[in-house]
C-alpha cells in the first residue's frame, strides 16, 4: 500500500515539475534562438504568477469537489493545452505561446494544491511523510529534468509541435491512471470539512496571529531576498553560454538534465546533512560556499573565446550552482517549518503557505526582471549585482546566526 502512495504522489509531481522545467530552461534557449530579445525571455516569469496567487483558490478545492476530481481536472485541462499549444508557432505568435504557459501554470497550480492535499491525507507517522517529501522533491525536479532537458532534444529534431504531442499524451495517461488509481478511494467530498470557516470570516485576526508567530518578519524578509543574487545567475548564465560558448543542444543536456542532477543531489544530501548538523551551522557555511560559487562563475564572463578549458570551467560552475541551491532549498524549507512549528496548532498550515508564497514570489519577480537588467547593462554588471545580492543574505543569515533567530539553531544538535 505505501509503495502505492509513492507512485501515485511520484508521477504527480512529475508531472508538476513539466511546466517549471518548459518555462525555466527550453523556452529561453528556444526563444532566444528564434531571435528574442532577453527582456522579452525574462518577462516570460511574470506567467508564473498563478503559483504566488494560488492561496486565493486554495479554499475551493479544500472545500469543493474530491481530489481525484480536481486532480483529473487539472491533469486533463493540462492535456488539452499542449494540444492546443502543438497548432501555435512560436516564431511569429510570441503571445500565444505566452497565453499557453498561462494556462499550465494556472492548472498545475491547482493540481499542486489537489495533491499536496492527497499527500497530507495518505501519508501517515513521521517515517511516510519522510518519504513522501522525498518523493516530492525528487518528482519535481525529474520532471523539470525531462521538460528542460529531455524536450529540448525533441523539440530539436521533431520540432515544436510534436514535442507538445507528446506532452499532450504523457498528461491524458496519467489523466485516466488518477481516475482509476485505488489509493484515492474512500476520500471526503468536503476535503478538510468546514472547521476553518470562522477564521475565513475574521481575516484580519489570523493575518495578526500570523505576524505574530516568533521569527517570522524575520523569516519574510529571509525568503523573499535569499534567491534574488542566484536567480538571476541561473536565469543568465545559460544564456551567455548560449551566446558565446555552446549551441542549443548542448545546453539542453548540460543545464538541463546534468545541472539538475545536481541540484536533486543537493536536495537529498541536504536532509542527510541535517540528520547530523544543527541548521544554524549548516546555514552559514553553505551560504558563503554559495558566494564563493558565485565570484567563480561571475569571472568567467571576461572569458568571450570557445574552448574546450571554457565550457568545462562553464559546466562545472552550472553544477556546483546547481548542486548548492538544491541544498539551501532544503534547508531554507526545513528552517521555514521550524518557524511554523512556534506557531498555533490552528494557523500552521496557513503559516506555511503564507512563507512558501512569499518564496516563490522573491524568485519570480527578480527573475522578470534579470533580462531587461542584462540587456540595459551588460552581463559583467549585472552579474555584479547578482554578487552583491548573495553576499548580502550569506550575511542576513549569518547575523542571524550570531544575535537573530537562528541564535539557538546554530547550536542546537539534531536529535
Amino acid at each position: 500500500m505505501m509503495n502505492d502512495k509513492l507512485v501515485f504522489l511520484g508521477l504527480l509531481y512529475f508531472i508538476q515539475g513539466i511546466p517549471y522545467g518548459l518555462q525555466s530552461s527550453l523556452l529561453p534557449v528556444y526563444l532566444r534562438g528564434a531571435g528574442h530579445s532577453l527582456t522579452r525571455i525574462s518577462f516570460t516569469k511574470i506567467l508564473y504568477f498563478p503559483w504566488v496567487l494560488k492561496v486565493l483558490w486554495a479554499p475551493l478545492v479544500d472545500r469543493t469537489g474530491t481530489k481525484r476530481c480536481w486532480l483529473v481536472g487539472t491533469v486533463a485541462g493540462l492535456a488539452l493545452t499542449c494540444l492546443v499549444s502543438a497548432t501555435i508557432s512560436p516564431n511569429v505568435q510570441y503571445m500565444a505561446v505566452a497565453g499557453s504557459l498561462l494556462a499550465m501554470n494556472v492548472l498545475a497550480s491547482v493540481q499542486d494544491i489537489a495533491v499536496d492535499g492527497a499527500a497530507v491525507r495518505l501519508l501517515k507517522g513521521q517515517g511516510e511523510l519522510g518519504l513522501g517529501n522525498t518523493v516530492q522533491v525528487v518528482g519535481y525536479k525529474a520532471g523539470s529534468v525531462f521538460a528542460g532537458g529531455g524536450l529540448l532534444a525533441v523539440i530539436d529534431v521533431a520540432g515544436w509541435g510534436w514535442m507538445f504531442a507528446l506532452l499532450a499524451c504523457v498528461y491524458g495517461g496519467v489523466a485516466l491512471f488518477v481516475w482509476g488509481a485505488p489509493v484515492l478511494d474512500g476520500e471526503s467530498v468536503w476535503g478538510q470539512g468546514e472547521g476553518r470557516s470562522k477564521d475565513v470570516m475574521q481575516p484580519w485576526k489570523v493575518w495578526r496571529k500570523l505576524l505574530s508567530v516568533p521569527g517570522t518578519p524575520w523569516m519574510m524578509c529571509y525568503v523573499l531576498t535569499y534567491k534574488l543574487g542566484e536567480q538571476g545567475a541561473i536565469t543568465m548564465f545559460p544564456l551567455f553560454l548560449l551566446d558565446h560558448h555552446m549551441t542549443a543542444r548542448e545546453l539542453g543536456v548540460w543545464n538541463g538534465v546534468v545541472a539538475m542532477a545536481f541540484s536533486i543531489c543537493g536536495s537529498s544530501i541536504g536532509g542527510f546533512l541535517l540528520s547530523q548538523y544543527s541548521i544554524g551551522m549548516l546555514m552559514r557555511r553553505v551560504f558563503m560556499m554559495r558566494t564563493v560559487s558565485m565570484v567563480f562563475q561571475s569571472s568567467l564572463l571576461v572569458v568571450l573565446e570557445p574552448s574546450p578549458l571554457m565550457k568545462g570551467m562553464a559546466v562545472l560552475s552550472l553544477s556546483l550552482q546547481h548542486f548548492i541551491a538544491g541544498l539551501i532549498t532544503t534547508l531554507t524549507f526545513t528552517t521555514m517549518m521550524n518557524c511554523t512549528q512556534r506557531a498555533e496548532e490552528s494557523i500552521q498550515a496557513t503559516h506555511y503557505s503564507f512563507l512558501a508564497t512569499l518564496e516563490v514570489l522573491g524568485k519570480l519577480s527578480f527573475s522578470a526582471l534579470a533580462g531587461g537588467m542584462v540587456d540595459t547593462v551588460g552581463f559583467p554588471i549585472a552579474f555584479i549585482l547578482f554578487l552583491f545580492l548573495t553576499s548580502s543574505s550569506a550575511l542576513h543569515v549569518w547575523r542571524a546566526t550570531e544575535t537573530g533567530v537562528l541564535k539557538e539553531q546554530l547550536k542546537e544538535q539534531p536529535k
